[in-house]
């Protein structure tokens, strides 16, 4: 049962409320896109390898699957406001890893403790998005929670970029900046009504992974869908402005951030436009859009083209942004009450491994080989994996396009759009 605490005259309206967990979602997201731009020069630095830079990022994807598996129902025990408190106290200490990172420990550290706080802080909001909306409808909420993650991964990079460029102390200013904007986020939550789903001691419990076997078809297109996605966008936000910065042939940290941006953006834009796609069209047409995207990055690594990698992220982002929500609705609209938290926990698994484990291949092929020929073996393999995921969507029945849009039906789970 839920229960509401701290309704003082001070306390949030929930229109403001609504806004402040998008907000919060948003920082969360930017605040892991802040190190991408970085890592060119800590490699430059410190001179480690492309896998060691790539092991860094998957520190943090790990850090928030674990948080997910362990504490994904902290907030519903002990609070959203209390969870979001702690979460964003941790990441300002996280923050503060990265001001006085001297060394690659360092920065491991500061990646695991940001990654575990996001999961936290993206948990708690996920579920305070539904708590504020006016109609507590679950697919108002999903796009919202995925537009916001994306846009949020996109200006993080870039924001961090332009700061790296433009002005002194690049390994200091982009990350004070966070610092003031974590302290209003704080001040902002401190003033959050409290809501508590069911108050108990809280526990760190393993949330046990388990599929039931009459939704395997529709996990297994949503799996799918998660995997050709978040396997290149992994490999962007760790490989992607070294490769900008090849192709365009130019030190310039903004330019470097373009890939990022334009794969981001447009995946943000595309949620926006196909928002009301039955789920099944948006897998497949989104898919068949990732596909194109991969085919012309491939093409654009062969041939050192920077206007195809450019067309590429903007084409590939946009697919992947479609196919990625058209899968997960697929999903959730036939997941069965008993077994959603069981269900989207290995869902989380396949999308964090999707989002971690390429990354970390392609550290291992781009030490050997090189950026360019990383980006042709990986976007060639995301294309075949992106076209079989448009021929299973096309070929899904379309009662599984009927999402149940009863106001109270479910409260919708933490999706890994939300976790780069």
């Amino acid at each position: 049962m839920l229960t509401t605490h701290n309704t003082s005259p001070r306390t949030l309206s929930r229109r403001a409320g609504y806004a402040l967990s998008v907000v919060l979602v948003g920082l969360g997201l930017f605040a892991s896109g802040v190190p991408s731009a970085l890592y060119g020069s800590y490699q430059q630095l410190w001179g480690f390898s492309p896998l060691v830079l790539t092991l860094i990022y998957a520190t943090y994807a790990f850090g928030v699957l674990t948080t997910l598996l362990l504490a994904g129902r902290l907030s519903d025990e002990v609070g959203r406001r209390s969870v979001l408190l702690g979460a964003l106290t941790a990441l300002m200490v996280a923050t503060v890893f990265f001001i006085f990172a001297d060394s690659i420990a360092w920065l491991f550290v500061a990646r695991a403790l940001q990654g575990l706080a996001t999961g936290a802080a993206l948990s708690a909001a996920s579920a305070a998005l539904f708590e504020f909306h006016p109609t507590r409808d679950p697919r108002g909420v999903s796009l919202a929670n995925g537009v916001a993650s994306t846009i949020g991964t996109g200006l993080g990079v870039f924001v961090s970029g332009a700061f790296v460029q433009l002005l002194p102390a690049p390994r200091v200013l982009p990350y004070v900046a966070l610092l003031i904007l974590f302290t209003l986020a704080f001040a902002g939550v401190w003033r959050m009504p409290e809501y508590v789903v069911a108050r108990s001691r809280p526990r760190l419990t393993l949330q046990r992974p388990y599929v039931p076997p009459a939704i395997r078809g529709p996990f297994m297109l949503a799996a799918l869908a998660a995997v050709s996605s978040w396997s290149i966008g992994g490999l962007f936000l760790s490989l992607g402005p070294i490769l900008s910065a090849q192709l365009f042939h130019t030190t310039n940290h903004l330019a470097a951030t373009a890939g990022v941006f334009a794969l981001t953006g447009s995946a943000s834009v595309a949620q926006l436009v196909f928002r009301r796609a039955a789920p099944s069209a948006g897998a497949a047409f989104g898919s068949l859009a990732l596909a194109a995207g991969m085919a012309l990055l491939v093409v654009a690594a062969a041939t050192r083209s920077d206007v195809a990698y450019v067309a590429g992220a903007v084409i590939g982002g946009s697919g992947f942004g479609v196919a990625f929500l058209g899968g997960l609705r697929a999903l959730t609209a036939v997941i069965p009450a008993e077994h959603r938290a069981a269900v989207m926990s290995a869902f989380c698994i396949v999308a964090y491994a999707a989002l971690s484990l390429p990354a970390i291949a392609g550290g291992v092929v781009a030490g050997s080989v090189g950026v360019l020929p990383t980006f042709e073996i990986f976007g060639s393999a995301v294309a075949a994996v992106a076209l079989v995921v448009a021929v299973r969507a096309a070929r899904t029945r379309p009662s599984t396009d009927r999402s149940n849009h009863h106001p109270g039906a479910y409260r919708p789970v933490l999706q890994p759009v939300e976790a780069l």
